[in-house]
């Protein structure tokens, strides 16, 4: 008998990874009786839940009993195959950390924040100079005095705004501050009292600083009450100029004062969260109190299960919201929620004060809650009214161009240079929501063979890093599935509405800023890679770069094609462009702006900050360094012979 291995004989193909209560099970006899967080994974690997206990033995020996379970937790039960542990002291700590962790992993059986866009805040600035007023986002590390959270941008812009107005503070930036030498157009028309030039003096500036503090602070009748004094010692003096001056600030006080729209009396600082739900989607609308005035409102959508309660999103999303944002004193809600004495534990102890979380029933703090539910009750609508119009105009390019099928996802590309310098492209991305700015990608052009300028091998380079990774990720089969950011499970139920506003990762529609030529590129790399059932058009300006007048070149259509002047698809597309190109522009300034920060004596070994201090003070200039011998280098303070040699040979040995 022969010891050759029989070829016929087929391997057994691996067991499928074991799923469900008996996983499950096997957790509990190591598992402690104290608070902490859990895990569940699927078998692909990907935490499908997160959540918090304050026994965990406890918590997921609830898992494990047959029966009782909502149809989502029998389904996450079903696809668990294996799970993770954290212990920690108290369940406060495991209602942060899960909040943490689901903001991390975005598990499916999770409620999810679908918007989680840091709040912009006023800064008035105090580092030696007279101080500016400017908006600011991320971290709060610049020495000044900060006001906030606003609900929008537009919020600080127009608050920026009546500040000057009414205080006369500077908002320009530090180095157009230094560079001023006459008065800039802020000053002609009354919106800074320029101390950059000296048409006001330190101590007079600094008092209108003063003032702008204390009506931020909410002392706008204590201000306001100043002035008036003011204007009437000035106009008995028959100092009218003055006069006139402090009744325009008290004219924009008003204004101010009046745009709030609601300034509750008793509540100084303080968000508001209204749940409402209707037809499976879930809005949950928040205001902003802070110095007993109302800095806006934004309304949220947070993906959750359609059996959870309009109670159960709005506890597990409040936890989430503050997981990287500032707590104010008070929290006040439009339902009872599970956890609301635990969550008013733990924000307290992240804040290091006291928290308070209310559900009122009566009074001013109610009328604030009812004002939020009734915004949250109206939003979706607003909400679907617009996606409505968008979806419209997407069906609209479908038609126009000849799609197969509508487009959910549409990608711009555009590159921005000078002479070939700072150059980069830029991806752009939309929805039948908008513009999707999250996902909107910069590509640093860094190809050794791609010659400065040369847009074709730029559109070549950016193409190609973009795509190649759906290449990799997928087969290149145009009728593969569009993979989606927040797919709903394979298994759900059957009456739950299809997600349309789920975005793909996958382009259905590629828009090229460039004609034929760049539309050939785009071809090729597609060719290239394998790439199948994408559209691709370019969109080359018209003669003389006429809005209106563009030419969409289309793969296998010998001519372009022109829409009709007022076409709403024609606008629509051009909006699309416009948008890349500020992206690619801004992008490019950025970079370029970075560039021209940039000192070549900080490439120089062993120069530091104070050396680099001492050689520009001494020589003026970077550029002066450069061209200074090695005996002039060694009469700065701190440069030995050595050093001197080092610099002196870092600019020769580049220049040559």
């Amino acid at each position: 008998m022969s010891d050759t291995p029989d070829d016929s004989a087929q391997i057994a193909p691996p067991e499928p990874a074991r799923t469900g209560p008996d996983v499950i099970a096997a957790y509990l006899k190591t598992l402690p009786a104290t608070p902490g967080v859990y895990r569940m994974l699927d078998a692909a690997g990907d935490v499908i839940y997160v959540g918090k206990a304050r026994s965990l033995k406890a918590r997921v020996s609830n898992y494990v009993r047959l029966g009782g379970h909502t149809n989502r937790i029998a389904r996450m039960i079903a696809a668990t195959a294996s799970m993770e542990f954290v212990s920690v002291r108290t369940e406060a700590e495991a209602l942060l950390l899960e909040a943490n962790l689901i903001k991390r992993f975005r598990p499916r059986f999770n409620v999810l924040m679908r918007d989680d866009k840091s709040f912009p805040y006023i800064l008035i600035s105090d580092d030696g100079r007279p101080a500016q007023v400017l908006k600011h986002r991320g971290a709060r590390n610049r020495k000044g005095t900060y006001f906030g959270p606003f609900a929008s941008a537009g919020a600080v812009t127009r608050t920026i705004t009546m500040l000057q107005r009414a205080f006369l503070l500077r908002t320009c930036s530090d180095s157009v501050y230094d560079a001023r030498t006459r008065p800039c157009l802020l000053f002609q028309i009354k919106r800074c009292s320029a101390p950059c030039t000296g048409e006001i003096n330190r101590e007079d500036y600094d008092r209108l600083v003063e003032e702008a503090i204390r009506f931020l602070n909410g002392e706008s009748q204590n201000v306001r009450k100043l002035y008036q004094e003011l204007m009437q010692d000035a106009s008995e003096r028959l100092d009218f100029e003055t006069a006139a001056a402090y009744r325009n600030r008290l004219w924009a006080l008003a204004h101010v004062t009046a745009d709030q729209a609601i300034n509750p009396d008793g509540v100084e600082e303080a968000d508001v969260f209204a749940a409402h739900q209707d037809a499976g989607q879930n809005c949950i609308q928040v205001f902003f109190f802070r110095t007993g005035q109302n800095w806006g409102n934004r309304a949220y959508y947070p993906k959750a299960d359609r059996s959870l309660s309009a109670a159960d999103v709005l506890d597990s999303f409040i936890a989430q919201f503050y997981d990287d944002k500032p707590v104010p004193r008070l929290i006040l809600l439009s339902h009872e929620i599970p956890n609301r004495e635990l969550l008013a534990e733990a924000l307290t102890t992240k804040a290091e004060r006291k928290v308070e979380i209310r559900v009122p029933s009566r009074g001013t703090k109610s009328s604030l809650v009812e004002h939020a539910l009734s915004n949250a009750r109206e939003a979706p609508g607003r909400k679907l009214a617009e996606s409505s119009s968008q979806s419209k105009l997407l069906e609209g390019v479908k038609d126009r161009f000849g799609l197969e099928r509508i487009p959910r996802r549409i990608e711009v590309f555009d590159n921005s240079h000078i002479s070939g310098t700072n150059a980069v492209g830029t991806m752009i991305v939309a929805g039948a929501e908008g513009f999707v700015k999250g996902q909107y990608r910069k590509f640093n052009i860094k190809a050794e063979g791609t010659t400065p300028g040369d847009d074709y091998a730029m559109m070549r380079e950016v193409l190609t890093r973009r795509f190649k990774r759906i290449a990799i990720a997928e087969p290149a089969d145009a009728s593969a599935p569009l993979t989606s950011i927040e797919a709903e499970p394979e298994d759900a139920d059957e009456d739950t509405p299809a997600l349309t506003d789920a975005l793909p990762d996958r382009p259905d529609l590629v828009l090229i800023d460039g004609g034929a030529g760049q539309l050939a590129i785009a071809c090729e790399v597609f060719a290239d890679l394998g790439i199948a059932g994408i559209a691709l058009i370019g969109v080359a300006k018209g003669p003389d770069r006429d809005a209106g007048r563009e030419h969409f070149h289309i793969p296998g259509r010998d001519q372009s094609i022109m829409l009709e002047a007022k076409d709403p698809v024609l606008y629509f597309v051009q909006r699309l462009r416009d948008e890349a190109h500020r992206f690619a522009i801004g992008t490019h300034r950025a970079k370029r702006s970075k560039a021209l920060a940039a000192n070549p004596l900080d490439d120089i070994d062993g120069i530091g900050p104070t050396r680099k201090r001492a050689l520009l003070k001494h020589f003026g200039s970077a550029k002066a360094v450069s061209r200074a011998s090695v005996a002039d280098l060694t009469t700065v303070a701190g440069i030995s012979a050595d050093t001197a040699q080092r610099i002196y040979d870092f600019f020769h040995d580049r220049a040559g």
